[in-house]
C-alpha cells in the first residue's frame, strides 16, 4: 500500500471538527472562491483531462462521454459550485422541541455526519460535486475516484484544496486517495475508526463490491434497473414521448429507464411503433417470446440475465405483460429500487402501482429521469440512495447530516 489510510483520516477528522464551526455565509464565499478558481484553471483542468482520455482503452462509447471534460462542462461544474452555495445551510436547524416532564428542555437540530468517504467512477464532475456538498453540510470529504480520471480528479481536488488553503482553512476537508488500487480500496472500505458513512457512487458492480466488503456503514446510490409500465388505458402517443425521452436523452446516467413492459390488449397495436421509433434513435431492442411473437426479426431474444441488468447504453428489453399485477411483480423482483412509472389513465391503477411499488420514486406518466436532486429542487445532489436508511432518493444537503439532541436542565437528576 503506498498511501497512509491512517493518516489521512486522522487528517479528516480533525478538519471535519474544525469545518463544523464555520459559518454559512463563509462557507458560501469559500464555494464561489472555489468556483473561480475553476475557471481561472480551465486550460490546466482540459491537458489534465486529455491525458485520461488517452489512457482510456477498451472502454464504451457512453463510458468515455463520462470522463471527457471541456470548456461548457467546467463552466456548469463552477456554476455547480455556485449554486450549493446558494443553497440553505441545513447545520443547526431545529427540526423538535419541546420540554419534558422534569422540565428539561429538549431540541433536535442537525449537524453533520462527520467525515464522508465516496467511491465513484470515471465522472470528474462527482470530484467537485461531493466536495461542494460535503463542505456546505460541515463533513470533511474523503474522494477515491476511479483509475480512468486519475489525473483530471488529482488536479481538480489540487485547485479546491488551494482554495481552501488561500482562504485560511484546514485543506485536507477535501482529499482524494492518490492510489486506485483494489487492496486501497478495499482498506478504504474498514477505515471504521475514521470514516463516518461511505457511499458509492457507480454502476452495480461497485455498488455490490463495496457493500459486501465495506464495515463502514454505507449508503447504497446509483444502480438504476428502471422500468417503463405502458397500462392498456395508456395514451400512447404520451407514452411513445416519454419512452424515448426515459431511454434516449442520456442513456448512460442511472435514472435512464432499461426496462419497458406493455400490456398485451395494447401491445399488438403499440409495439410495431415505439419499436420503430426507438430504433430511429439506434436502440438496440430485446424481448421476451409473446413480443417477439409479434416483432419478428426487428427484436432480438432477450435472455434470463436480461431483465436485471442495468445497460447504460442504447439498449432495452422489452415485455408483454398481462395485467398490472404481473407488471407490478416484475418490477419488484428484478428491479433496483431506483425509479419506476406507468403510464395510464386510469386513476384507480395509478394509485396502486403508486403504493405497491418498492422503489425510491414511483412516477405516473412521467420520465424517469426527473430523478435528480436538481430537478427536485434541492439544488444538488451526492447521489440517488436506493435503500431505505438513512436517505432515500436524491440526496441533497439535508441527506448529508444527522441530527443531535440538545438538553438543557437547571439541575435535574433522575430519581
Amino acid at each position: 500500500m503506498t498511501i497512509d489510510l491512517n493518516s489521512i483520516g486522522i487528517k479528516a477528522k480533525s478538519a471535519a471538527d474544525k469545518l463544523s464551526l464555520v459559518p454559512t455565509k463563509e462557507k458560501n464565499k469559500i464555494l464561489f472562491e472555489m468556483a473561480k478558481t475553476l475557471r481561472k484553471n480551465v486550460k490546466q483542468i482540459l491537458e489534465v483531462n486529455q491525458k485520461d482520455l488517452i489512457s482510456a482503452k477498451g472502454v464504451s462509447a457512453s463510458f468515455l462521454d463520462r470522463l471527457t471534460l471541456d470548456e461548457d462542462r467546467i463552466e456548469k461544474v463552477a456554476q455547480g459550485l455556485e449554486q450549493v452555495a446558494k443553497l440553505p445551510d441545513p447545520l443547526g436547524n431545529v427540526t423538535n422541541g419541546w420540554v419534558n416532564h422534569a422540565g428539561l428542555q429538549i431540541i433536535q437540530k442537525r449537524v453533520p455526519l462527520g467525515v464522508v468517504g465516496i467511491i465513484y467512477e470515471a465522472r470528474p464532475n462527482v470530484t467537485v460535486d461531493a466536495a461542494a456538498l460535503c463542505f456546505k453540510s460541515g463533513n470533511a470529504v474523503i474522494l477515491r475516484g476511479g483509475k480512468e480520471a486519475f489525473n483530471t480528479n488529482l488536479k481538480l481536488v489540487e485547485l479546491l484544496q488551494k482554495t481552501l488553503s488561500q482562504e485560511g482553512y484546514d485543506e485536507s476537508a477535501i482529499q482524494i486517495l492518490t492510489d486506485t488500487s483494489h487492496e486501497v480500496a478495499n482498506a478504504f472500505m474498514q477505515l471504521t475508526d475514521y470514516l463516518d458513512v461511505l457511499i458509492p457512487r457507480g454502476g452495480a458492480t461497485l455498488i455490490k463490491t463495496v457493500v459486501q466488503n465495506a464495515k463502514v456503514p454505507v449508503i447504497e446510490t446509483g444502480a438504476g434497473n428502471c422500468h417503463i409500465y405502458v397500462d392498456q388505458s395508456a395514451n400512447l402517443q404520451m407514452a411513445k414521448k416519454i419512452i424515448i425521452n426515459a431511454k434516449c436523452q442520456r442513456p448512460a446516467v442511472c435514472n435512464a429507464t432499461e426496462k419497458l413492459l406493455i400490456h398485451e390488449s395494447v401491445a399488438k397495436e403499440y409495439l410495431p411503433e415505439i419499436v420503430k421509433e426507438l430504433k430511429n434513435y439506434n436502440v438496440e431492442v430485446r424481448a421476451d417470446k409473446k413480443a417477439q411473437e409479434i416483432m419478428g426479426n426487428d427484436v432480438i431474444a432477450a435472455t434470463a440475465e436480461d431483465w436485471d441488468t442495468e445497460y447504460n447504453d442504447y439498449i432495452i428489453a422489452v415485455k408483454v405483460v398481462s395485467t398490472m399485477d404481473e407488471a407490478i411483480r416484475h418490477i419488484n423482483q428484478h428491479g433496483t429500487k431506483h425509479s419506476e412509472t406507468i403510464i395510464t389513465n386510469d386513476y384507480a391503477k395509478s394509485q396502486q402501482f403508486l403504493n405497491r411499488i418498492d422503489a425510491a420514486a414511483v412516477y405516473v406518466n412521467a420520465s424517469t429521469r426527473f430523478t435528480d436532486g436538481f430537478e427536485y429542487g434541492f439544488g444538488a445532489e451526492i447521489g440517488i440512495s436506493t435503500q431505505k436508511l438513512h436517505a432515500r432518493g436524491p440526496m441533497g444537503l439535508e441527506a448529508l447530516t444527522t441530527t443531535k439532541y440538545v438538553v438543557r436542565g437547571n439541575g435535574q437528576i433522575r430519581e
